[in-house]
């Protein structure tokens, strides 16, 4: 792995037995993520974009193949080893935003900087931060239930990147949410990743969102393709 990726995938192969059929997922599949690159992934459904996007994320073990984390081969971490490299080096964001009911959005954003061992008032004034950050600040002490599709997803995003991690890694992170607010929910995910210096790889069907991103790839028979800038 070079100095300037913060991610990389080497020969990576995920399948599954489907009755007598070997059903392959990803076969020898390469990926490098530089330091504050952005990297849309950008494929057909059931072409294994979240499967990629868990083993990445050091979620799922691959069947063969590497990946390194800032640096560290994870393969054969144990779980609590793993646990320790996602919690410091990668946040995630999903289609669902997968906020606890019972908290506010304030707190929501605390919970892993605590967990993490930050104390309660330098994770309140980050998460506070956070939030002002994401245009929701007014929005603080609601629970997700009183938010908007587009504030839960904002709200989501800012949890991802409470512990300043290394990486970024979003599974259709506005699938769920209508066209508008989609494109002001990734305006706001996309200019905080940018001014953090995140790395960031995001999946999503959406091409017009993908142009903004630095280079786009796809997946092709279990493969990693790059297709570099995608114009729309």
């Amino acid at each position: 792995m070079t100095a300037s990726n913060v991610l990389e995938l080497k020969g990576v192969g995920r399948h599954f037995v489907q009755g007598e059929r070997d059903l392959v997922i990803l076969d020898g599949a390469d990926f490098s993520l530089k330091a504050g690159e952005t990297v849309a992934l950008v494929a057909p459904s059931g072409t294994g974009k979240s499967t990629l996007l868990q083993i990445a994320g050091l979620l799922e073990h691959p069947d063969e193949g590497e990946v390194i984390v800032s640096g560290r081969a994870c393969e054969h971490l144990g779980d609590m080893e793993r646990t320790a490299v996602r919690r410091s080096e990668i946040g995630f964001v999903y289609q669902f935003h997968h906020l606890l009911p019972e908290f506010s959005a304030l707190e929501n954003i605390m919970m892993p900087q605590m967990i993490a061992g930050l104390p309660r008032a330098e994770a309140r004034a980050r998460a506070e931060q956070l939030l002002e950050y994401m245009r929701i600040a007014p929005r603080a002490d609601h629970r997700p239930a009183e938010l908007s599709g587009g504030e839960q997803q904002r709200v989501a995003i800012a949890r991802a990147v409470a512990n300043a991690p290394s990486v970024l890694l979003a599974d259709e992170p506005t699938g769920n949410l209508d066209p508008e607010t989609a494109g002001y929910v990734f305006e706001a995910l996309d200019a905080l990743v940018r001014q953090s210096g995140l790395s960031a790889m995001i999946a999503t069907h959406n091409h017009e969102l993908a142009s903004l991103m630095d280079r786009c790839v796809t997946l092709e028979d279990g493969k990693v393709v790059d297709l570099g800038k995608l114009k729309v």
